[in-house]
């Protein structure tokens, strides 16, 4: 079985199909992976989930928060925003198939040898304890807290994290970790703001700079495949590092990678202006 990667897909259904195609991708014995926020910001959203759903075991994916948004708007515990492309899910007979069947799926994965993650791991957390931090979300996501969880789940606060947190607090600081973090110090303590200015570097005058930056183990024996910054364009100094969104939803690429090989596939958009990073 060869497991092909594939960046946040962002509804965008057509570049998907033409890219799969590009790799021979073959259902019957391959399996796609990807590193979440299948849906919004593009055109068809409910085709790209009813297309991962069909796919059964040969699809896996990390929930990215694009993904998870859809779920709180999905069970009432928040109002769409006016850039939200959810109006034809919520309006199709499957509905609450394809729902139930998002929300069953993991923040974390491990694939081979890399560790599949929407936003990243932040530099405090070893790949085990985010692999247990991720399990309680997941846990949560199938209890009759899920609602509540979801009612509780927006917000910039904690910055920083803290074993000692408990209940939404310290579901939520998980949460933004996994599928919100860019920056951050060597401490995990977070950066949300000035998205347009982000840049992987560190600030010597901030202590800033991207997550993958301050985890030193990267650099030898971790193997991180991650999404969500499409401002990195799925550029990486390293193998052990594979970002895999390449801004496709705002005029870059949609990118998939063969884990086996290494050999990378891409499908170029027309460019598009406003580039944002949300």
């Amino acid at each position: 079985m060869t497991d092909f990667v594939v960046g946040d897909i962002h509804g965008c259904f057509e570049a998907l199909q033409i890219v799969l195609k590009k790799v021979g991708f073959d259902a019957q014995s391959d399996r796609l992976v990807s590193t979440g926020d299948l849906v919004n910001r593009g055109p068809d959203s409910l085709k790209t989930l009813r297309f991962c759903y069909e796919l059964g075991s040969s699809f896996v994916t990390v929930l990215g928060n694009h993904d998870l948004h859809l779920l709180a708007v999905a069970r009432g515990s928040r109002l769409p925003r006016m850039s939200d492309k959810f109006d034809e899910i919520f309006q199709a007979p499957d509905r609450e198939k394809l729902i139930n069947w998002l929300q069953r799926q993991p923040l974390l994965l491990n694939i081979k040898e890399y560790t599949v993650v929407h936003a990243g791991i932040p530099p405090q957390w070893s790949l085990g304890q985010a692999s247990d931090y991720a399990t309680e979300i997941s846990t949560l996501l199938q209890s009759n807290q899920a609602n509540v969880f979801f009612n509780s789940m927006y917000g910039d606060n904690p910055v920083s994290w803290n074993d000692n947190f408990v209940g939404m607090r310290r579901y939520r600081a998980i949460t933004n970790y996994l599928t919100r973090m860019r920056r951050c110090k060597a401490d995990g303590t977070l950066e949300f703001s000035a998205k347009e200015a982000l840049t992987p570097n560190l600030n010597n005058t901030t202590g800033f700079a991207a997550w993958f930056i301050h985890r030193r183990d990267l650099w030898g024996n971790e193997k991180i495949i991650f999404g969500h910054w499409a401002a990195l364009g799925g550029n990486h100094g390293t193998l052990n590092l594979l970002p895999m969104d390449a801004a496709y939803v705002w005029g870059g690429k949609l990118k998939v990678l063969n884990l086996d090989t290494g050999d990378i596939f891409e499908h170029s958009a027309r460019a598009e202006p406003n580039k944002s990073d949300d």
